[in-house]
């Protein structure tokens, strides 16, 4: 069972770090926002995507939320695939990263929904992710008992 619930939370750490990948990309300005690399639901126009990546809430202590999301989702691949989750420090230290990721999140979805008032579908996504991966966490932790 532990061997399937790494594989997909493989899956979407790899999903995640594409999506941060690509929002980095955007707030350093290493690729033009309006390139048209996304389909067509998320197009960076002036009231979708672009607009939230370059709001203050995209950025913690002067870093873009999404480059420590790359961190975060780096870290979790090395993790369950270095056998550091055999060991329980690592384990509980992911854990906690993702339920403080899951937070962050949730205020992140209301910022969208309440005051920026743009419907980033790729930061649900991820949002989405980070809230499944802290679920098949929890659900290895229980069998690992």
């Amino acid at each position: 069972m532990a061997v399937i619930l790494n594989q997909i939370i493989t899956l979407l750490a790899l999903l995640g770090f594409v999506i941060s990948s690509y929002f980095t990309a955007i707030a350093y300005r290493w690729i033009d926002p309006k390139a048209g690399y996304l389909p067509g639901f998320c197009r960076m126009g002036e009231k979708t995507c672009a607009s939230v990546i370059f709001t203050p809430r995209a950025r913690l202590f002067g870093v873009p939320n999404s480059a420590l999301g790359q961190v975060y989702y780096l870290a979790l691949l090395a993790g369950l695939w270095t056998q550091w989750f055999g060991r329980a420090p690592f384990f509980w230290l992911a854990l906690a990263a993702s339920v403080l990721t899951v937070f962050v999140g949730m205020y992140l979805t209301y910022s969208l929904l309440f005051w920026t008032k743009i419907p980033c579908k790729l930061c649900f996504a991820s949002h989405g992710i980070n809230a499944a991966i802290l679920v098949l966490l929890l659900a290895q932790a229980g069998t690992s008992k």
